[in-house]
């Protein structure tokens, strides 16, 4: 999919996958890539985990996945579900009925491998209760979880045996007429994830959900995701994600939209193009910067905004953004409006006055998308 014809070097190929529902998202074709995330409170806790879906889904989150471990939880989901904003995918290892139970509690997809829950005839009540309540099925390969025969066969987790394991487990849902799947090959080493995620983008038209698993902290994790994700999203792979971090689910949902905002794949809220700051600065560009990321949370529409110390790359990026702020001299910086130089702004007053310049851009924006519909 050309993403700008006028500047090729900017295009990226989706590769082309058949589409799936999860609930009332579309996974897959020409849908936007889905930003997932998961929960980290004890499900039988109703209340902490709706309050942390809803949270997420405020973030941007399209599909957020909950944990099944037991009974208990089967029946919180079934609440939770009713509760959500967002798909719920249920989160299924070993025990077959909790698939079930997921299935029958709403559940929009069930995360499970199906070599590890049981025999064909448990797999198969699965599948049935999946294809009865209207419900897909991820896929989950894992490298720290590969089955025996394959760590026989090849000696270790490598690209080949993960990306056999997926085609096992296809196998297992086509040869039971279920083709309401996506598939996922993760890997807590960026290497091993993206020639496991090569090699299934080739053997399968699937949809793909992308992930870089236990990948870390906030800071290494994020870092590493945007490495591996960032080079499979930029080949075309991949229909779904989800940063897996040690920190707060809310901060995933934003890393992964940073990431598909950086690659113009997705655009959700301000993009804010500031410098690294030095002795030319003429106001605080990272106190500056700190302080508008929090007052602009709240802008969905996408938009662009530059904060730049001074004058030497200053105006040139305001050429490209919606609103800019360059600093100057004597405490005062110029603000530019859609690329050109508008008027001078103390520093003292700047920020409120960003924030209210920001706001009117994306009340005009909103109002002409709407006038086109």
């Amino acid at each position: 999919m050309s993403l700008n014809h006028v500047r090729p070097w900017r295009d990226i190929y989706r590769r082309k996958s058949r589409q799936i529902m999860v609930g009332n998202v579309p996974v897959g074709g020409d849908a936007p890539i889905a930003v997932q995330t998961m929960t980290n409170t004890l499900t039988t806790d109703v209340a902490a985990t709706v309050a942390q879906v809803q949270a997420v889904a405020e973030a941007g989150a399209d599909i957020v996945r909950v944990s099944v471990p037991d009974e208990a939880s089967s029946k919180a989901l079934k609440e939770i579900v009713r509760e959500s904003p967002v798909p719920i995918v249920a989160d299924i290892h070993f025990h077959y009925r909790r698939g079930i139970e997921a299935a029958e509690a709403g559940a929009a997809c069930l995360r499970i491998n199906p070599g590890n829950i049981g025999d064909e005839k448990r797999v198969k009540e699965v599948i049935k209760a999946a294809r009865d309540h209207n419900c897909s099925i991820r896929i989950g390969v894992n490298a720290g979880s590969l089955e025996k025969h394959l760590l026989e066969k090849y000696g270790e987790p490598c690209p080949e045996a993960m990306v056999e394991s997926g085609l096992e487990h296809i196998r297992i849902l086509q040869d039971n007429d279920f083709h309401e799947f996506k598939i996922s090959v993760k890997a807590s080493d960026v290497f091993l994830s993206a020639a496991a995620y090569q090699g299934i983008a080739e053997a399968t038209d699937a949809p793909i959900h992308l992930g870089i698993t236990e990948a870390g902290g906030l800071v290494s994790g994020t870092i590493k995701s945007a490495i591996g994700l960032g080079n499979l999203l930029w080949m075309g792979i991949g229909d779904t994600i989800r940063v897996s971090l040690s920190a707060d689910p809310v901060e995933e949902v934003k890393v992964g939209f940073e990431i598909l905002k950086s690659l113009g794949l997705r655009h959700r809220g301000v993009n804010i193009i500031s410098c690294p700051s030095c002795a030319r600065q003429g106001f605080d560009v990272i106190k500056t910067v700190e302080t508008l990321e929090k007052r602009l949370e709240h802008i969905k529409t996408p938009m662009s905004l530059s904060i730049i110390g001074c004058v030497v790359n200053g105006p040139g990026e305001a050429l490209m953004t919606d609103v800019g702020f360059t600093g100057g001299g004597a405490g005062s910086g110029m603000v530019y409006l859609a690329g050109k130089a508008s008027h001078k702004m103390s520093n003292e007053q700047m920020i409120d006055h960003i924030v209210e310049q920001v706001e009117n851009k994306a009340a005009e924006l909103d109002a002409a998308a709407e006038a086109a519909e």
